[in-house]
């Protein structure tokens, strides 16, 4: 069964319970109500035409009954012989009082009307209450009369009960007839408000099968106009269909990035190896072209490398976690930076031992990026600035260049894979165009934070902040 179809069984039926009970309820309380006031009247007629008869127990005038009412009143002397009926009192079956005193019957009206609490309860005191037929139902109230100490007399108010109980039977009826309409009503109004409360959730399956079908992230569902849970549904479904739409068009940018990156290499190798092939080289030349088919094959194994590093944590591939001493680590790379300088000045500062948690071959792969990244882009007779130092619960470790800095429309893009500043700028041979890449993924993997400014007096900035492992944080500084 459909969400729909459960929905509007289940408000359905819970209406159907309620209006159930209020019918059942209504029944009762309103037949109860008019059976109660026919023996509240039976009552009042007794004990008025009891008064008048003085109690002498003999044949007295009697009259009609209470204010001229539906009542008959019979006197019966004390062998249950009758004496006089009121006049006007219609064809009353025939009754014996003493039978009606030995065994009382219950009430009038059926074991339904009798789940509803008395509104006006009837007090029978020394009488009793009966129910006999003939042509129709009579109500009828016996009542001993007393004198001298003994029961000489017995007085018995009648009521007919044919009117009542035509008009009870007509009142179930209508009572049936609008429950059914109520049933109704409520099934269509469920499954109508079923049907509205689950649009929205329609309108996400065929936002979902439009972009299933025409592969198009670019869709969006209308958000409800009500804030309610669907609509924040809605928002979220919305938020990841941008989240997809995004990650869809990165990875169509990659790719077409990695295709570039990896034929331009691909293509020097080819063209190298077909000169060699096809033409005698001179030795001279021969030992160039094969020197610069090495170049290409390692920055193309040096490409994949970097790529397989981001596939792995594009995948979620975590690091491993341990004590680092990362002074060690900074002089470490210190000195394999001064290697690959090329006449630009190197310094050390500040320089704090420091200890953090984290992977030690991915904070020197960090360092490393961050300082070939300055010296690639320093002159000769500039200077890159290599510092380490602790400050509060972090180590701040920062790369600070005179190169020629980076414009400030590029500075959140220059960790994008590929990203390069200036298109019109020569490819760089030794590059990939994803270290900084890299560098962000292990810095983010450390729970650290990292980010590339502007640098006083020119050149560039990059400052890391990564947190300190429990030991060195326990220590007093």
């Amino acid at each position: 069964m459909s969400i729909r179809g459960r929905l509007a069984l289940w408000y359905g039926g819970l209406l159907a319970a309620i209006l159930l009970a209020a019918m059942l309820l209504t029944y009762a309380l309103h037949v109860r109500g008019h059976y109660e006031e026919r023996d509240q009247l039976l009552l009042t007629s007794a004990a008025h035409a009891a008064s008048e008869t003085g109690g002498h127990g003999a044949a007295l005038h009697l009259g009609t009954g209470a204010g001229g009412l539906e009542v008959a009143l019979r006197l019966y002397d004390a062998s249950g012989e009758l004496i006089e009926v009121s006049p006007g009192a219609g064809e009353p079956p025939p009754t014996d009082p003493r039978a009606l005193l030995a065994a009382p019957s219950g009430p009038a009206f059926d074991w339904l009307a009798g789940l509803a609490p008395a509104l006006a309860p009837t007090d029978a005191g020394e009488g009793s209450f009966g129910v006999v037929v003939g042509e129709q139902r009579w109500r009828t109230y016996a009542l001993p009369l007393h004198a001298s100490g003994h029961t000489d007399a017995y007085l018995v108010a009648m009521a007919p009960l044919g009117r009542l109980d035509a008009s009870m039977a007509s009142f179930r009826l209508i009572l049936a007839g609008l429950g059914g309409l109520g049933l109704l009503a409520a099934a269509a109004g469920s499954w109508a408000i079923a049907a509205q409360a689950l649009r929205p959730i329609d309108a996400m399956v065929a936002t979902a099968r439009t972009i299933t079908q025409a592969r198009d992230l670019s869709h969006r569902i209308p958000e409800p106009p009500a804030r309610d849970e669907l609509r924040r549904l809605s928002q979220t479904f919305n938020a990841m269909l941008t989240s997809l739409e995004e990650a869809s068009r990165t990875q169509q940018r990659f790719v077409a990035d990695a295709s570039h990156e990896l034929r331009a290499p691909l293509t020097a190798i080819q063209g190298n190896l077909e000169l060699l092939r096809r033409q005698a080289v001179p030795p001279t030349e021969r030992d160039e072209v094969l020197a610069e088919v090495e170049r290409e094959a390692a920055r193309l194994g040096r490409l994949v490398s970097d790529l397989l590093a981001l596939a792995r944590a594009d995948a979620g591939q975590g690091i491993r976690h341990g004590p680092v001493d990362l002074d060690a680590l900074t002089l470490e790379a210190f000195h394999t930076a001064r290697a690959m300088a090329r006449g630009q000045r190197l310094a050390l500062d500040p320089f704090e031992p420091v200890q953090v948690a984290g992977d030690a071959d991915r904070l020197r792969q960090l360092l490393l990026i961050l300082l070939d990244n300055a010296l690639k882009y320093t002159p000769p007779d500039g200077a890159v600035t290599l510092g380490l130092r602790q400050r509060g619960a972090h180590a701040e470790l920062s790369v600070r260049d005179t190169g020629p800095g980076i414009a400030d429309e590029d500075l959140p893009h220059v960790f994008e894979r590929f990203y390069r500043a200036d298109p019109a700028r020569g490819r760089d041979p030794g590059g990939t165009g994803l270290g900084l890449a890299i560098a962000r993924w292990i810095v983010e993997q450390h729970g650290g934070t990292i980010e590339l400014r502007g640098a006083a007096g020119g050149g560039t900035l990059a400052m890391v902040r990564l947190p300190l492992g429990e030991e060195e944080m326990s220590q007093p500084r």
